[in-house]
């Protein structure tokens, strides 16, 4: 391996940068961390950091040669998975790329996870010398919208956006029950928790956690017992919108983890319904870049059960800031 930067994405803000190297390279011991920083092999924005540092979005972190990698890399993306992606691409041009990242597919690798979109990004070259890069992540299961950067340079720029709530983020959930008031902000601190492998997000008790804000309204409904929201966040904790979506009694629809049963009626795909339905973000290049996804099978299966109508997306759109 030879050395390389990453750009710090905007929801790996406040990370510590040892957590940051187990998250990418999940095969490196602490103790290897440590004596990599330690020795100034490891830098953020050129500069020597130890292992406690917290990262921000934007920075740059040089990766040296390492002395255990990831756990085997995944094989180069086949045929099938290249048409797939291709399928799902959104908009491009020379520097930004947009995908609609199907429910299922993680975005990074981790322990236990072979097939993941950074493995495939290859595949999405189109002729150009960079592979794309991540700026930003969604979980494994919310499908929509997800940006790349084609150049290193676009990298830098679209995570400042993130970094500095340049973007604004619209969801999609269908949620268990009918919220009242049916329009509203949710700010509700939030606090990392110890317990499943990668731990879980509850709201903060005794003032310990971060702000977390989300504004709700209620699109449709179907009687008390379903309701379609748009989510838009103005922070970006882990898991924020599941949590807040909870915290009003009202819990996404396939979301186990944090609404139990209530989540996982009967009848209904047990698949999360979370999903991206728009970003609207400065180019790199200039203007705003405006784009929408369709909805994901599992969502339409529902919509179509509930009698949900949605518009069809709009055409991309590059407008003046």
């Amino acid at each position: 391996m030879s050395v390389e930067s990453r750009i710090v994405a905007a929801d790996e803000a406040e990370i510590r940068l040892d957590r940051w190297f187990r998250r990418h390279f999940p095969g490196l011991t602490q103790g290897a961390i440590e004596r990599l920083c330690r020795t100034g092999q490891v830098r953020v924005d050129g500069k020597r950091a130890a292992a406690a540092t917290r990262l921000a979005a934007g920075q740059a972190v040089r990766i040296p040669p390492l002395p255990v990698g990831p756990s085997p890399p995944p094989p180069k993306p086949n045929q099938e998975d290249a048409r797939a992606l291709a399928a799902r691409i959104l908009y491009r041009d020379e520097a930004v790329l947009v995908l609609d990242k199907p429910a299922g597919l993680p975005v990074q690798g981790g322990p236990g996870i072979a097939r993941h979109l950074d493995g495939m990004l290859d595949a999405l070259r189109d002729g150009a010398a960079e592979r794309p890069r991540l700026v930003h992540r969604l979980d494994r299961d919310t499908a929509g919208v997800l940006v790349l950067a084609r150049t290193v340079a676009a990298a830098a720029r679209l995570a400042a956006s993130f970094r500095g709530r340049e973007v604004v983020k619209t969801y999609w959930a269908v949620v268990v029950g009918r919220p009242v008031p049916p329009s509203g902000r949710i700010d509700l601190p939030l606090v990392r928790t110890q317990g499943a492998r990668f731990g879980r997000t509850a709201p903060a008790t005794d003032g310990s956690g971060v702000s977390a804000v989300t504004i709700y309204r209620t699109l449709d409904h179907a009687g008390k017992r379903f309701a379609w929201l748009e989510l838009t966040p103005r922070t970006g904790r882990t898991h924020q919108l599941r949590v807040h979506c909870a915290s009003l009694g009202t819990p996404i629809l396939g979301d186990a983890t944090y609404g139990g049963d209530q989540a996982v009626p009967a009848g209904f795909p047990a698949t999360l319904h979370l999903f991206a339905r728009a970003l609207s973000f400065p180019h790199p290049e200039g203007g705003r870049l405006v784009i929408e996804a369709p909805l994901p099978p599992h969502f339409a299966e529902t919509f179509r059960l509930l009698g949900f109508a949605a518009p069809q997306p709009a055409s991309p759109a590059r407008v003046p800031r």
